[in-house]
């Protein structure tokens, strides 16, 4: 089931992002945060943006979330995703249905973009994100050092509506949460 990340998520999610971490190179984070910066991250996130998490049997098996593109106003309507999968979890389709519960929530607020980054070459990333919708925007070369060595990163961009030309506010996440249309996505 997909359902909102809560502060009691952070063990679980902690241990789905450690080994990117560790081993990895999807994210550029290069020390483990802690279970209580976790903690404190997913509540920070969820004051304006969607942190979702797939469960099964009372186990986190994934999570995705929105999160500030850049902090000028004018960037207020473009939001940056990622998603993690538990690698026992993987190629079992539950990327593609979180991610698409996260930017219908986003679509909702009334988030027009939002923008993929992904450490190259990514394939497996490049493919579900192609799939979603989302198209190249750009490749940011040889912008991160980890593991000993060089990473480009990519950034794919996915409009999730024609953007109006005096655009109300984003709706806050915790708002978005008691809205009928929200809580249907969660069916």
């Amino acid at each position: 089931m997909i359902r909102v990340a809560h502060e009691k998520d952070a063990d679980a999610i902690h241990a789905i992002y450690a080994p990117s971490i560790i081993d990895g190179v999807a994210t550029f984070e290069t020390e483990l945060p802690g279970v209580a910066m976790m903690r404190d991250r997913i509540l920070a996130r969820l004051q304006h943006y969607p942190w979702l998490v797939w469960e099964e049997d009372g186990h986190v098996l994934a999570y995705a979330y929105a999160g500030r593109f850049r902090e000028r106003a004018a960037y207020d309507w473009i939001a940056e995703t990622s998603i993690y999968v538990h690698g026992d979890a993987q190629r079992r389709g539950i990327a593609r249905r979180l991610y698409g519960v996260l930017l219908e929530s986003m679509r909702l607020q009334g988030i027009t973009q939002a923008v993929g980054v992904i450490t190259l070459p990514g394939h497996v990333s490049v493919t579900m994100h192609e799939t979603m919708g989302f198209t190249t925007a750009g490749v940011w070369k040889q912008c991160g050092y980890k593991h000993g060595q060089w990473w480009d990163v990519g950034v794919w961009q996915m409009q999730l509506q024609i953007p109006d030309a005096l655009p109300s506010p984003v709706i806050p996440f915790p708002q978005l949460v008691d809205m009928p249309a929200f809580r249907e996505l969660l069916v």
